[in-house]
């Protein structure tokens, strides 16, 4: 079946169009069907550089090249209800119009301990209507981890030292991670 689409699909595009989309769609291919479903479903597998019988081994990679954990040991996830040593968390995305306003903002976030962990991802560009006019500006985002309950002062923190009218605050609810990290949040940001 995910063969039949991307043959037809492929006849679609250019050559040129799929050999700049192979990085996308091999990662697509490789965590969703593994590297042997890849080779046997891709039209151009010769711009490969590896042969398909050969490849099985990029399927099964050693724990400990990426890990301080034993293969033996299993990843703990938990969810969040019914866990005394976390309490409900959130991520919140917020978007900045540089690095330096980035680590201000993330700066003043973490030591107010209204978060315990706050990402500067560079690199976006937003398109958005503003004032009856669409507008494109590269951003960067800030994905900020916390407490549930501090939603509300981080929303008024991010709105008195954000140089935006309307600023970006998003939040998403956690609902399961690792344990160890989760009560790390919780220790990390006031109560």
């Amino acid at each position: 079946m995910a063969s039949s689409l991307f043959f037809r699909a492929s006849n679609l595009v250019s050559s040129a169009t799929i050999r700049r989309r192979i990085p996308l769609l091999g990662a697509f291919c490789v965590l969703g069907l593994g590297f042997p479903s890849l080779c046997s479903i891709l039209p151009f597998s010769s711009y490969l550089k590896t042969s398909c019988p050969q490849s099985s081994h990029f399927v099964h990679i050693e724990r400990s090249k990426f890990s301080t954990q034993s293969a033996d040991k299993t990843v703990q996830a938990v969810k969040m209800e019914g866990n005394s040593n976390i309490v409900p968390s959130i991520v919140v995305y917020v978007t900045v119009p540089n690095r330096e306003a980035g680590r201000k903002l993330a700066g003043s976030i973490v030591k107010e301990k209204l978060a315990a962990c706050v990402n500067i991802v560079p690199g976006l560009e937003s398109v958005y209507l503003w004032e009856g006019k669409i507008n494109s500006d590269p951003e960067e985002m800030l994905i900020i981890k916390t407490r549930q309950s501090l939603l509300e002062a981080l929303t008024e923190h991010v709105k008195a030292n954000h140089e935006y009218d309307v600023p970006e605050v998003i939040a998403l609810p956690i609902t399961g991670g690792s344990p160890q990290y989760l009560e790390w949040l919780k220790n990390s940001t006031r109560d």
